[in-house]
């Protein structure tokens, strides 16, 4: 699975890919492939100075990305490669779910799109982009960050890279019972006289099961309950 990252910022990246452990070891096992193309090098030059941002037409304040740069990128990427999908991550598109990263795990080749400064022009948005995602109603400061929480979502997932990948199934957001967690232990059992329950180490998995499935609708009911005082 390859994915190219059209960035502002490749040095970004350079990190993440080596620091990474989840990243990294998907592409140490030859499981992906990642490609950071500057977009800087397909900017308008004049003179000395190569311009990737312009003024908003019709006023306002903050930096567009341009339209030529990303367009001249895109198509020359889709010269040499074809792509599934080409994705753009914004805080005014549909709100990005755990569901939506099963999608993509058959994919070959995604395209995404770095944002800066107030976005891109939106003829980008409306005749090449192909998908595009939330990761929150919040700004960040720019589309690497987002990109970097939708790669990991997607990547974790590809067989191979996580170590057992059954201990997915039970993530949070994977499934309607397992949206809310239950309380997580580990050794050692008594840590200042603070206390591990001790079903957790009777053996007798049935009851276990129903002690978690008990816990994740206290946390729920809890959550729900908060939220609807807002």
């Amino acid at each position: 699975m390859v994915f190219d990252i059209i960035s502002l910022i490749p040095k970004f990246w350079y990190s993440i890919i080596k620091y990474n452990p989840i990243i990294n070891r998907a592409l140490k096992k030859n499981i992906i492939k990642i490609n950071i193309i500057n977009l800087k090098k397909f900017g308008i030059k004049k003179g000395k100075k190569i311009y990737i941002d312009d003024y908003q037409y019709g006023g306002g304040y903050g930096m567009v990305l341009k339209i030529e740069p990303i367009y001249k990128c895109i198509k020359y990427l889709k010269k040499k490669y074809k792509y599934d999908h080409i994705i753009y991550l914004t805080p005014d598109a549909k709100l990005y779910k755990q569901k939506n990263t099963y999608k993509f795990l058959c994919k070959k080749r995604i395209l995404f799109i770095c944002g800066h400064f107030k976005g891109i022009d939106q003829r980008i948005r409306d005749y090449i982009v192909t998908n595009e995602y939330s990761i929150g109603k919040y700004i960040l400061s720019n589309g690497e960050i987002s990109t970097l929480v939708f790669l990991d979502s997607i990547i974790r997932l590809i067989p191979g890279v996580i170590g057992n990948i059954k201990s997915t199934i039970t993530d949070s957001f994977n499934n309607n019972i397992y949206y809310y967690e239950h309380p997580l232990y580990t050794r050692p059992y008594n840590f200042k006289n603070m206390i591990v329950p001790k079903i957790l180490l009777s053996g007798n998995h049935n009851m276990i099961k129903r002690w978690r499935l008990k816990k994740i609708l206290i946390k729920k009911k809890k959550l729900l309950k908060k939220k609807g005082t807002k």
